[in-house]
């Protein structure tokens, strides 16, 4: 007899409140609130089936990785900002340090190993395995109405490379003279108005991933740190360096697909990949996306895996000068306004990452290690957040 989803979770919390926990709390003392949170995540995590043994190698073994991918998921419920402060953490807290699973009077690992077990983890992408592992289980089974897609921004603390045709230009490009042979700045920009518009090409970004697999569709992003801009609710634009997370996100604010681009990457070029990545884990039926992803490539590619996307209508302001009484605006029907109103789910898991996981404090470079940062911090989000379906929850 298969269990629903809300029966496991309540044999789950069963076992959690009137074994476990008990059992833990005579060993290493009274639990609070943040710990018995902790320990229901890394109960629910399947992280030790996606850590190689070490055992039988040759050379000096390394540190049980285990309890350091323990460690990062404890430092995303915490909150913690740096690696060493979780060091710190660690040495101060004994019961921490035991949920993690360091045996008392153990040393724990320099801050360099937990160094070079982030970059093992972001090299194989743990977080991301463990993360598929969790949500198929889960939500297997199970018809999700809503799944909610957008994209937000993430700050990090580097510089982004150059591409080869600018550092071409950079080594041609003359220095500006005058008659009079003294050295001029960059010339100044024209403000006149709108430069004129190119032809729109066939051969894009978005009409390419109708005909590609998820792999090469991935592989095709880029993920280089980059100038993202954005307007803010005011129509003021906001500028920031660093990369952008796309999430598609279930009933019940479930994160079930995640992917990481530069941040000058438009939210609509992702949108047919993580399409495509969320189909091949759950079953759901309509598709809640905001005007940027309003493009007929991706209209259509929705339809064809037989969901009913639901998106945001693009009606471009026009002057009196350019309007036409023949076109009128796209609207939304009374019954797919009434479903779009779910869309704010995905807000709302973007500002418990942010706020709660983790994901302000990004203190690593490069693609891989962001996507393993935040991913660890989308981990403990994701399983808090099916705990939250369990009996007692509102």
């Amino acid at each position: 007899m298969l269990l629903t989803l809300r029966q496991q979770l309540s044999r789950f919390s069963h076992l959690l409140q009137s074994e476990l926990f008990p059992t833990l709390e005579a060993e290493i003392g009274e639990l609070s609130e943040t710990a018995r949170r902790l320990i229901a995540i890394l109960e629910m995590l399947p992280l030790g089936r996606f850590i190689p043994c070490s055992q039988g190698w040759n050379g000096r073994p390394p540190r049980d990785r285990h309890t350091i991918a323990c460690a990062f998921v404890a430092k995303a419920v915490y909150n913690i900002p740096r690696t060493s402060d979780l060091l710190e953490r660690l040495c101060a807290d004994e019961q921490l340090r035991l949920i993690c699973g360091w045996k008392r009077g153990e040393k724990l690992p320099h801050e360099s190993t937990f160094s070079r077990a982030f970059a093992d983890f972001a090299a194989t992408e743990l977080a991301q395995f463990v993360h598929e592992a969790l949500v198929r289980e889960t939500q297997r089974g199970r018809l999700i109405g809503h799944i909610a897609r957008d994209g937000t921004a993430i700050e990090a603390r580097e510089t982004f490379p150059l591409t080869k045709e600018q550092k071409a230009e950079i080594a041609t490009k003359q220095p500006r003279q005058s008659r009079k042979g003294k050295k001029l700045g960059p010339p100044k920009r024209w403000k006149g108005g709108r430069a004129p518009r190119r032809p729109a090409s066939l051969d894009t970004r978005i009409h390419r991933q109708r005909s590609m697999q998820l792999e090469a569709m991935l592989k095709d992003l880029p993920r280089n740190c980059s100038i993202g801009v954005k307007k803010s609710s005011k129509g003021h634009e906001q500028y920031w360096r660093g990369y952008k997370l796309h999430l598609d996100v279930a009933d019940g604010q479930i994160p079930i697909s995640a992917v990481l681009t530069g941040a000058s990457v438009h939210d609509s070029q992702v949108a047919i990949p993580l399409a495509t990545m969320t189909s091949s884990r759950v079953q759901y039926c309509y598709e809640l996306m905001d005007s940027a992803y309003d493009a007929v490539e991706i209209l259509e590619h929705s339809r064809g895996m037989g969901h009913v996307p639901i998106v945001d209508p693009k009606n471009v302001r026009q002057s009196k000068s350019t309007f036409l009484p023949g076109k009128p605006k796209r609207e939304l029907s009374w019954a797919e306004s009434d479903r779009f109103r779910e869309r704010t789910m995905v807000e709302r898991v973007y500002a418990r990452l942010k706020d709660e996981f983790g994901g302000r404090h990004v203190r690593v470079r490069g693609a891989g290690k962001v996507m393993a940062h935040l991913m660890f911090g989308l981990l403990a989000l994701t399983a808090d957040q099916i705990l939250r379906l369990g009996p007692g929850s509102s």
